[in-house]
């Protein structure tokens, strides 16, 4: 009986075995090709793992007593699919359709992760109709991090290795695509591209807190974030409590969404106990803050008499990043999918629902990333009757009401009628996507250590206000990366911000400049934009270029083509009398200068400092650089503001960087 007992005991316990692994092993994977590629997870303590591939490669190891466990398997040249199967316990898992070949992470801000769609209408890629049609191909892959933050390393991500076709490509990083899409070309074998990226965000909030604490003015957030830690668990308990809706498993993603929220936009709902806000604004300069969900606005007017029985007009200016607008308790518009954030709402309003001079408005703004609000200039909130010059302000004080918080893909939601929002759990420290490491520790952890072969970045934007800074942040950034993956110095090419108008009080050709001094950080290789940008849009639609020229210096460098993979980049300067000569690296095949505009955007100073538009002369691979009325010229600058385009190229039309020889400020 006793043994009878104790076998009963023992199959439960088997039973109870469980092993977890980080999604970034799934079905449709790409393993790095020839290597030794690691595999890890979590069981219990003790637990005895074997890891069989089928091609013919098995290993075996154990789990720790913190119930981690780690192994590494080889990996044949490129080929497939391949099945691998993890044995723990009772436990099976098998990954199926699994490839070998070229991996590589892609990273960064909004120009990394504009998909190949685009955001319509603005924002749209070049050709993109064209790319997703044709974008079947079972041999590229790719894996997208979804959105998330955290304070603390994670152990897992959302996301799932998929193969391109026109749904999964659409969606995916335009830039990484067609870097992808070069490379297969290319080689002929099989790509992963395993993408994480994140609108509107900066260098540190990529970079780990080992790294970032080195820096003196953000020792303090890493103290205040491990200080936080219980009022963060608190938080995620509270909103693991309410109800979640999953926008990832949306058709129509935004579009009529039941936020259990309806009764916001009734003319008899009782506001009283919600706040204000002054609007225009978006809400992160207000006591809401850095907060990503869904936050309702009501105003009631009092229009004239005169305007009764008439069709009416409202205009709210921009509003980031959904709307959806009621008069009355009636939805007169709305723009109810993304890429509409620079887009001024104008609706009408039909003068059959308004019924006396007191009206309500009702707007449900829905934000994602970045930003979020009513933000536009004031005299763009009117309301007037059409076809009539008299109006009435909309600006000013509105009452507000957050009523579901976005994280990680889901919207938690918050009871309307009890106001919860209200008792939702302070924190006494900012944690956004903007803090430094939250995105390292929800987007870039979790992906560590498997197999890369390198990474591609596009970021920068967000960093223009301190570009001394990033100087140390970005070289720190790559640093803290490779040291976590424990690869080496593995390739890691970036993308030099395009040219773009942030106003007088931005310089961001210092940022580009910090960008090119990062080349001294070894095997790391810069993309230069300043002939395909958009000086009057910060998503330029030309992806194509950009991710091809990514996988130039990939083919060159890891992949031994011979083929030209940069643009000139300044080297050195030579007084001679009333001339400045230059020479560059990368200046194959000598140089072309390709005026813009009548021209060609080189400047020269002499000893008072001040620059001249000056005329240049192509003297094999060096230029001469002059102005006729400066005859002791001390200094040359070139593209030298925020949105000067690219004059200077080399023969195989790759343009060259904008650069100063002084250092004047």
């Amino acid at each position: 009986m006793k043994f009878i007992t104790f076998l009963i005991s023992f199959s439960l316990i088997v039973a109870q075995t469980k092993v977890e692994l980080p999604s970034i092993f799934s079905d449709n994977m790409v393993l790095q090709q020839k290597s030794f590629v690691n595999i890890w997870g979590k069981a219990t303590p003790g637990t005895e793992i074997k890891i069989t591939a089928s091609w013919k490669q098995t290993v075996f190891t154990k789990t720790k007593n913190d119930g981690y466990w780690t192994a590494k398997i080889k990996t044949p040249k490129a080929g497939g699919p391949y099945e691998m199967k993890i044995q723990a316990g009772d436990t099976t898992i098998v990954f199926k359709n699994i490839l070998i070949g070229e991996v590589w992470l892609c990273s960064g801000q909004s120009n990394m992760e504009m998909p190949l769609a685009g955001w319509p209408p603005k924002d749209t890629i070049y050709g993109a109709k064209e790319e997703i049609k044709n974008s079947t191909n079972s041999n590229i892959r790719f894996f997208t991090v979804t959105r998330s933050i955290s304070s603390k390393p994670e152990f897992n991500c959302e996301g799932k290795w998929v193969e391109s076709n026109p749904e999964s490509a659409s969606r995916f990083s335009a830039t990484a695509y067609f870097f992808g899409k070069k490379l297969y070309n290319e080689l002929k074998v099989p790509i992963g591209l395993i993408h994480s990226s994140w609108g509107g965000t900066p260098v540190e909030a990529w970079t780990g807190a080992k790294y970032i604490s080195k820096i003196e003015q953000y020792k303090n957030i890493v103290e205040q974030l491990d200080k936080s830690k219980d009022e963060i668990i608190k938080l995620r308990e509270w909103l693991n409590k309410k109800p979640v809706v999953d926008i990832s498993k949306r058709t129509e993603k935004w579009k009529d969404a039941d936020f259990r929220d309806s009764i916001c936009s009734k003319i008899d709902y009782d506001d009283s106990n919600w706040r204000e806000m002054n609007l225009p604004t978006t809400w992160e300069r207000t006591e809401v803050g850095n907060f990503d969900g869904v936050v309702w606005f009501r105003k009631k007017i009092e229009i004239p008499e005169t305007w009764l029985n008439k069709d009416l007009i409202i205009e709210l200016g921009p509003i980031d990043d959904i709307d959806a607008t009621f008069i009355n308790g009636v939805k007169v518009g709305g723009y109810e999918e993304e890429g509409f954030w620079q887009e001024d709402r104008i609706y009408k309003i039909p003068f059959n629902i308004i019924s006396s001079k007191e009206i309500l408005i009702a707007v449900r703004v829905i934000d994602n990333q970045g930003g979020g609000g009513i933000w536009g200039p004031k005299e763009k909130m009117k309301l007037y009757p059409k076809d009539s010059t008299n109006f009435i302000s909309l600006a000013g004080n509105w009452k507000y009401l957050p009523v579901a918080e976005y994280l990680s893909g889901k919207y938690y939601l918050f009871d309307v009628k009890k106001l919860e929002y209200y008792d939702r759990p302070k924190l006494s420290v900012d944690l956004s996507a903007y803090t430094p490491t939250a995105l390292y520790n929800a987007m870039i952890a979790p992906l560590i250590p498997y197999r890369i072969k390198g990474v591609i970045w596009y970021q920068g934007e967000s960093n223009t206000g301190n570009p001394e800074l990033y100087k140390i942040l970005f070289p720190l950034m790559i640093k803290n990366w490779r040291a976590d993956w424990k690869q080496g110095n593995f390739p890691f090419y970036f993308v030099q911000i395009a040219p773009y108008n942030y106003g007088e009080q931005i310089q961001s050709q210092k940022l580009r400049e910090a960008q090119m001094q990062s080349l001294s950080v070894p095997n790391t290789g810069m993309v230069v934009t300043l002939d395909i940008g958009n000086p009057n849009n910060i998503h330029p639609g030309n992806k194509k270029d950009v991710g091809e020229r990514l996988a130039l210096w990939a083919l060159a460098k890891d992949y031994n083509k011979k083929i030209v993979f940069s643009g000139p980049i300044f080297k050195s300067m030579k007084i001679l009398k009333d001339k400045i000569e230059l020479t560059f690296k990368y200046s194959d095949g000598g140089l072309i200068i390709k005026e813009q505009n009548g021209k060609n955007n080189f400047t020269i100073a002499g000893e008072d400092k001040i620059f001249r538009n000056a005329e240049v002369k192509i003297k094999g691979k060096k230029l001469l650089v002059f102005n006729p009325n400066i005859k002791k010229p001390v200094a040359v600058r070139y593209c030298w503001d925020n949105t000067s385009e690219a004059t200077l190229f080399n023969k195989a039309g790759l343009p060259a960087s904008s650069f100063r020889t002084d250092n004047w400020d």
